[in-house]
């Protein structure tokens, strides 16, 4: 039994298999950073935290010198979307460990809204292969909003309720239609009823900005956690209705200063608050880091190192209902831990995970096994033929001044604005006007090789004439999109794209300028996070080279079609209204 092994190197009656000597304890569930510490690991547990462990030593116990360096817990990202990084749960996991990340709690619903529960499935197997924790939620809303777009699959409660039965899976995703639960939609209230019966955790997802009535019946849905804040209020607000408040610091998402401000300025319990990322490309955990960017971001924010670290560990764990497990430096749990010298900086120098050394020095010494995709993965785009200049013109039926619902692009921001811009047509056409910084954007259905191509207007990425970007990466029901100046351009970005199973590409004056290839559901590559990030620097440079200064270009492409963030978006259906979850036409009025 492994509670007897555990007591009995507690007791010196057997070796430990490590003992970690002369460590700084941050102890967070305490509060309190104690000196001279010395921690005994058995197997893949903690058996002994104390002053002297010198009675667990053995002739084969491996002793690990902190030299008052601090011992941390290992840190838990406790809301992320692997395929965001366009790497496998292997690759992620090879990129983070070295940062100190011991545990993830991820939510497949890219995966699932193209392959449904097959593709969550695939992503629960390779996380058990993983050597940290990787925990998934089950993704809820597949598709997101239905009957505003159509996904690839589908999800409901029967769906739900199964996967719930699978080791691996610690609760729902985040559910994204707040209108429908707003609305009382029974098949989201049937989903969050299976997770309440099976006692796990219901993610939150609530992008708006009314905190009136229907924020206060969103809560009393269900949903026990969020990370779509962006205000100060937003924090407060979540808080009190009881939620934890997921603060993202991701590659393209900002949201920790504000919100942080709720327990630096107005004093609020900070044990509610949870460090995460939502969303990181491979660029950032390559050169940035991960959750130690985080933590240390905080810190920079005024939070007390101790905090920082509770809202990367032990609020984490204790949210998800794993603290017996993980989240704090204690016996019984399992032996992820990291020293660190000065907390500020907090660069980690050694990772324990599951009580192995896995990192020293930036040195992966535990490396996750290969997980092997069906080849059917490798096939997932399906246009109905291949698409030319015609498919991308936009024309209306006369040549006089009209105003044109137009997505405009926030930077850093997952919010959408929705713009009423005055366009002339030439020749019953609507073309991009560089000057107002317009262009086109088209959605092209990719799931079913419907043929389906949706034609809007974007403003924000400030693309030269010529140019075309696009993605297989459209979240979240992950159709093809195409942003450009030029039909031609666009035409040809899509049949590339289709071409190499998916990924993303820039085009200039006819000429592929750089790609990245993602051939694994035309979100992921099995390439190293070093090789997807080098790509996606070269695609980010030819995004500058087309005259387009977004920090993460790419990334704000790829939320175009996420038809449940507001304010105006684009799916297979039409150009959707988030607001007030409907479809509205290009041309508004004409003049």
């Amino acid at each position: 039994m492994q509670s007897k092994y555990l007591v009995d190197v507690a007791m010196g009656r057997k070796p430990a298999d490590m003992v970690v000597r002369g460590a700084r304890w941050v102890c967070v569930q305490s509060g309190e950073i104690l000196a001279d510490t010395e921690i005994a690991i058995a197997g893949e547990r903690i058996a002994y935290v104390g002053e002297d462990a010198e009675h667990t030593i053995g002739d084969e116990t491996l002793i690990v010198e902190a030299e008052d360096r601090h011992a941390v817990p290992g840190l838990l990202d406790g809301h992320t979307h692997i395929e965001s990084g366009m790497l496998t749960i292997t690759q992620f996991v090879r990129a983070v460990l070295p940062h100190g990340t011991t545990g993830m709690f991820v939510d497949p619903h890219e995966m699932a809204n193209i392959f449904g529960l097959d593709g969550v499935r695939m992503m629960v197997d390779e996380a058990a292969l993983q050597p940290i924790h990787v925990w998934v939620q089950m993704p809820s809303c597949v598709p997101s909003a239905p009957g505003l777009e159509t996904a690839g699959a589908k999800i409901g409660p029967h769906e739900v309720a199964q996967a719930l039965s699978w080791p691996g899976i610690i609760g729902l995703g985040e559910m994204m239609n707040f209108p429908g639960v707003i609305a009382g939609d029974q098949r989201l209230h049937a989903e969050m009823a299976e997770t309440r019966a099976a006692r796990r955790v219901i993610g939150g997802h609530y992008a708006s900005l009314d905190l009136g009535i229907p924020f206060h019946a969103y809560a009393a849905g269900g949903p026990e956690d969020d990370h779509e804040g962006t205000r100060l209020e937003d924090a407060v607000a979540r808080v009190r209705q009881g939620m934890k408040v997921m603060m993202r610091l991701g590659s393209a998402w900002h949201d920790v200063a504000e919100q942080m401000r709720a327990v630096t300025e107005l004093g609020l319990d900070s044990r509610h608050f949870i460090l995460v990322t939502d969303d990181s490309h491979s660029g950032t955990l390559v050169h940035e880091g991960h959750m130690n960017r985080v933590v240390r971001h905080a810190i920079d924010l005024g939070l007390e190192p101790m905090a920082a670290i509770q809202m990367a560990t032990l609020n984490t764990a204790e949210h998800f209902g794993v603290a017996t497990e993980v989240g704090q430096i204690a016996p019984g749990r399992y032996a992820d831990l990291l020293l660190v010298g000065d907390l500020s900086e907090f660069e980690v120098e050694t990772v324990i995970a599951k009580g192995l050394v896995a990192v020293q020095e930036e040195s992966i010494l535990v490396d996750p096994p290969d997980f092997v995709y069906p080849a059917e993965v490798r096939r997932s785009i399906h246009l109905k033929r291949e698409l030319n200049a015609e498919d991308f013109k936009l024309t209306v039926s006369n040549n006089g001044r009209v105003t044109a619902n137009v997505i405009g692009v926030k930077e850093n921001q997952a919010l959408t604005e929705h713009l009423k811009v005055n366009l002339q047509p030439q020749d019953g056409l609507i073309e991009p006007d560089a000057a107002k910084d317009i262009a086109k954007v088209a959605l092209v259905e990719r799931h079913r090789g419907t043929g389906t191509v949706q034609l809007g207007l974007v403003r924000g990425f400030g693309l030269d004439p010529g140019c075309a970007v696009g993605s297989t990466v459209a979240h979240d029901s992950h159709h093809m999109l195409v942003v450009g100046t030029d039909d031609g351009n666009m035409a040809r970005a899509a049949n590339e794209l289709a071409r190499m199973g998916g990924g993303q590409i820039v085009l200039r004056n006819g000429e592929v300028i750089a790609l990245v290839e993602l051939p694994i559901a035309g979100l992921m590559s099995d390439d190293s996070a070093e090789e997807v990030a080098r790509k996606a620097e070269g695609l980010l440079e030819a995004f500058r080279k087309c005259g387009c200064t977004l920090h993460n270009a790419n990334m704000q492409l790829s939320l175009l079609a996420l038809v449940v963030i507001p304010e105006l978006r684009i799916s297979d259906i039409g150009l959707v209204d988030v607001n007030r979850f409907e479809v509205v036409p290009l041309i508004d009025e004409a003049q």
